[in-house]
């Protein structure tokens, strides 16, 4: 009897470990996106990754092996991708297939971005993963009555809130090769809800299209509207002139190193030179002694990166 009750608790342990080691193993493989996703959307990188554990069984349910969904977002009416029929809350429903998880990540984003009842998740903190996962289970995410303590629960065994912190960063590009094989990787990023995302003085930016508002442009791309308003130094009521660069990140406070003077031409402005270079407006006009708010005459040379010495 006792042989028996030693070999039950060691097969127990055993399945434990793999349990365990199959989250850690899906944490290492999806962390990163994880990350890149939380500086993009708001959305707390320890819940996304313990919702992709819970959901996807740490990467192993058909649904995810099969069409990549990771979270288990339905097609709903707004879909236009590939589709899976799998039996959940009732049977034989509607899934949406991913040809690839980072785009299930990416989905998953905007999907709570989307919905406007998941619009006061927004208003916490990212390390608040707690006030995130009860808000997820009051909002509707999931039938399941315990399924905000286990998201905490699997954040917390996992130590996944170490993720949430600002100063974490990505250890490696996620955005993989052979999936975007079509692109340079090193300037380009395409995501399926918005135009192309190119990088200058490494920046993300879209170039605004015919048409486009801030508020059409930070619903394609999965950017807060308060965001993009605040990386292209603008408020709200501004218009959005078709070819111009809109940021996604902050800009910085000098151009890219290959860059150091720029000449006035007729029609530019300090704020269009701004954008061009990815350089904070007020930092163009204190490098140049300027004072904020005039226009400095046609065929002025500007210092992109050093302060102009004063009677320069």
């Amino acid at each position: 009897m006792k042989k028996y009750i030693v070999t039950i608790t060691l097969i127990a342990t055993q399945i434990l470990f793999a349990a365990n080691n199959d989250r850690q193993l899906y944490v290492e493989k999806y962390k990163d996106i994880a990350i890149k996703e939380m500086k993009r959307s708001g959305i707390p990188a320890s819940i996304t990754l313990a919702q992709g554990i819970l959901e996807s069984g740490c990467g192993k349910s058909s649904l995810a092996l099969k069409s990549n969904n990771h979270f288990g977002i339905k097609c709903h009416g707004n879909w236009n991708g590939k589709t899976t029929k799998h039996d959940d809350d009732r049977p034989n429903e509607c899934f949406r297939v991913y040809d690839h998880p980072e785009r299930s990540y990416h989905d998953h984003s905007q999907f709570l971005l989307k919905n406007t009842r998941y619009k006061f998740l927004f208003d916490l903190k990212p390390t608040d993963y707690k006030g995130w996962a009860h808000g997820l289970k009051k909002a509707g995410y999931a039938t399941a009555n315990d399924y905000a303590h286990l998201l905490i629960k699997i954040i917390e065994e996992e130590k996944l809130y170490r993720f949430d912190e600002r100063s974490y960063k990505p250890e490696q590009d996620v955005y993989e090769p052979e999936i975007y094989a079509s692109v340079n990787i090193d300037d380009y990023k395409i995501t399926p809800f918005g135009g192309e995302v190119v990088k200058e003085n490494r920046i993300e930016y879209t170039v605004a299209r015919k048409g486009d508002t801030y508020e059409k442009i930070a619903e394609e791309q999965g950017v807060m509207l308060w965001q993009i308003l605040k990386y292209n130094e603008r408020t709200k009521g501004y218009p959005v002139i078709p070819g111009e660069p809109i940021y996604l990140q902050p800009k910085r406070r000098k151009a890219d190193v290959k860059y150091k003077t720029h000449t006035i031409e007729k029609g530019e402005t300090m704020y269009s030179i701004s954008q061009k270079y990815g350089i904070k407006i007020k930092y163009l006009y204190m490098k140049n002694n300027i004072e904020f708010g005039s226009e400095p005459e046609v065929g002025t040379v500007l210092n992109l990166r050093k302060k102009k010495k004063p009677d320069a």
